[in-house]
């Protein structure tokens, strides 16, 4: 006999996240329990604020619907919120061991704050050395000496940075004035550096330096294509949809030589470990990008190895069905 719970959850933030010029103060999102033929599967719905094209109400409402004709005995479509249809099927896969158990919880570190502090930390790091910087928030010309000093001081380094389309030409044209050339190589790719597609284009045509999509995959005229100068993709699942989703791009963009980054949207430690196991499935080549439960206060329900953060179970969520 079918069964299911649904909760609302909102876990605190560290006061410094900020998304697309918003402070995120609290994480926000529905976790999901199926429940058939005593097996369980569990899956998470968080709409990331600037980023999702749904608000979390519309992925509530999209949940509840979905949770409710699949009670009634249906096997309804994946609904059109991407966070829900994600999660869903995060929840049926894990519920009907599709999802493999086994995870990658290596993750890219993400860094910020001094590049003084940050140092150690990479020098400490066992085996490949990658790790992330988010850049365009403050002046290219810094973003472009931070990252130089780094690959400088740490020679067997890569470095995969972020800029979310926050440079115009020029000032992408900044940052790559203060990274040596013989460095350049080092950045493994600048995730959609310019607000344009043709703008990335040309910035990776100039300086040598490798670009990926994250934020093109979204868009309704994007096209799986090798490019000069283009290294990778970035998937994020909460905001692609559902697994079979998530799937076909990793096999169409793994057969056209690109690298694949299974990414993090700010979801939970329940999320994250999901991730990691999707990581290890799809992409176990690549290390994936989900160093994010440290902008995070406490975990929820299932926990990330390693992680000291209080855990949250579901009797201290608003339960919704």
């Amino acid at each position: 006999m079918r069964q299911a719970q649904i909760w609302r959850y909102q876990l605190p933030m560290d006061a410094g996240v900020v998304l697309r010029e918003r402070r995120l103060k609290t994480r926000d999102g529905l976790l999901v329990r199926l429940v058939d033929c005593n097996h369980e599967g569990w899956g998470e719905i968080a709409p990331l604020p600037g980023f999702s094209s749904e608000t979390l109400e519309e992925a509530q409402v999209h949940t509840q619907d979905w949770v409710e004709a699949w009670l009634g005995g249906e096997n309804p479509e994946w609904p059109p919120s991407p966070s829900a249809a994600f999660g869903l099927s995060c929840a049926l896969a894990e519920l009907t061991h599709m999802l493999p158990a086994a995870a990658d919880y290596r993750a890219a570190p993400l860094c910020t704050g001094d590049p003084d502090e940050v140092l150690p930390m990479l020098e400490a790091m066992p085996g490949e050395k990658v790790a992330k910087i988010k850049v365009g928030l403050y002046e290219a010309v810094r973003d472009g000496m931070v990252a130089n000093l780094l690959l400088e001081a740490i020679p067997d380094l890569k470095l995969r940075l972020d800029a979310n389309r926050g440079w115009t030409p020029v000032k992408a044209q900044q940052f790559a004035k203060y990274v040596a050339p013989e460095h350049r190589t080092r950045i493994a790719f600048i995730e959609e550096p310019c607000k344009t597609r043709e703008q990335s284009r040309e910035f990776a045509a100039s300086t040598g330096i490798a670009i990926a999509w994250d934020e093109s995959l979204r868009e309704p005229d994007f096209v799986f294509a090798a490019e000069p100068g283009l290294a990778a993709v970035v998937i994020k699942p909460t905001l692609t949809g559902c697994l079979d989703k998530v799937r076909e791009q990793v096999e169409q963009a793994h057969a056209l030589g690109l690298e694949v980054v299974i990414s993090s949207s700010l979801e939970s430690s329940l999320g994250l470990t999901q991730l990691a196991r999707i990581a290890a499935w799809l992409t176990p080549q690549s290390l994936p990008g989900l160093d994010t439960l440290s902008l995070m206060q406490a975990q929820l329900v299932r926990t990330w190895p390693g992680s000291d953060l209080p855990c949250l179970c579901t009797g201290a969520l608003e339960r919704l069905l």
